[in-house]
């Protein structure tokens, strides 16, 4: 079976981990401040704060933009609950905007309808979905407009760029995630990124107890801190990510060029000057055929997967606090339709051309 996702882990890493081991400091230590400088810079930022995970890295962005109890913060319902449910442990509510139904992000003039609509609307929470940039230019204009702070939820676009700016350095707060099937990983791990100083001080207070100075805790904290471990295998990791993403952008191309001609699948949108890193190679297929093609994929040796099938504000306990279904129509159709392949750098090219005739065989 080729795997729908598949961590790398390489003699570099293997090292670095050799060091911290010989150094018997594996908590927090010069290697997370090493990879926290590494990677804000590696985006275009100033900070960066290392974070036990991508969910505790949004929790953080929010705080960091003075999120509070009863506050509204819209964003998208197509991703993974962690996106909402950092909302949620803030005390704020989350307010849901459709899609784009062609780049599965947020839809910028759904968006504009919220917030005209949603009076004092504190933060705007936007997910770069797949690995595909959300279009800054439009989300910036309503930012100026309507006058939120910004967070990009970058859990799945590791270097994906808008118009030649890597993403995470847009918003007021950005966060990514190191999850072992991210298209760069710490095992589990996450960073927050802002370009403002006392974001910075702030948020590096929240995630480890509140502390200022050794014994003085001035604001409510969290354990939110990453292990020199973790910071080690993320330094390494990031050293080959640009190669790594490389791979699966030609991956993704063959995919393209092979199937764009079938009726029964719709290939990714990839509009001018995105940089998509392909964190997932989505394909459309009808509701009706999912379960079929899926079913025929695996029984001919092809990894699949749907991320997700359904929607964050119908899952049980977001019906327990009384979002209702038909919120967002083109989410919930895209739930219901989407169905990832193998893409990541470690399939050859041998299962490249195995997965490409596996899918233009499937209606023959």
């Amino acid at each position: 079976m080729i795997n729908v996702a598949s961590p790398i882990i390489g003699q570099e890493e293997r090292k670095l981990i050799n060091e911290v081991l010989d150094s018997k400091i594996l908590a927090s230590g010069k290697y997370v401040a090493e990879f926290e400088q590494s990677f804000a810079k590696y985006c275009g930022s100033k900070f960066g704060i290392a974070n036990a995970n991508g969910t505790t890295a949004l929790h953080t962005a929010l705080l960091m933009c003075g999120v509070k109890a009863g506050d509204k913060v819209v964003t998208t319902p197509f991703s993974f609950i962690a996106t909402s449910n950092s909302i949620l442990f803030c005390g704020a509510k989350p307010i849901f905007a459709d899609i784009d139904p062609e780049t599965y992000n947020i839809n910028p003039v759904e968006l504009e309808k919220i917030l005209k609509k949603e009076k004092n609307v504190k933060v705007v929470l936007i997910v770069h979905f797949y690995g595909l940039p959300c279009d800054m230019e439009a989300i910036l204009k309503l930012k100026k407009k309507y006058k939120f702070k910004l967070i990009e939820d970058c859990a799945q676009a590791h270097g994906a760029e808008y118009k030649g700016k890597k993403i995470g350095s847009f918003g007021d707060a950005s966060a990514f995630s190191f999850y072992a099937t991210k298209n760069m990983m710490t095992g589990e791990g996450g960073i927050t990124l802002t370009n403002d100083a006392k974001s910075d001080k702030y948020g590096r207070q929240v995630i480890n107890h509140g502390r200022d100075g050794h014994s003085t805790f001035t604001v409510l904290g969290y354990n939110y801190r990453l292990t020199n471990l973790a910071a080690a295998i993320g330094i390494a990791q990031l050293r080959q990510l640009d190669g790594w993403t490389a791979k699966r952008i030609a991956n993704a191309d063959k995919y393209n060029e092979a199937f764009k001609s079938l009726d029964f699948v719709k290939t990714p949108v990839i509009p001018l000057k995105y940089k998509h890193v392909f964190h997932q190679y989505t394909l459309r297929v009808k509701a009706s055929e999912r379960a079929k093609f899926m079913q025929y994929l695996k029984d001919n040796g092809v990894g699949c997967g749907i991320y997700y099938d359904t929607v964050l504000y119908k899952q049980p306990y977001y019906k327990k606090l009384g979002y209702k279904s038909g919120l967002c129509p083109n989410a919930e159709q895209a739930a219901k339709e989407t169905v990832s392949l193998p893409v990541h750098p470690s399939i050859s090219q041998t299962d490249v051309e195995k997965i490409i005739k596996v899918v233009q065989s499937y209606k023959k």
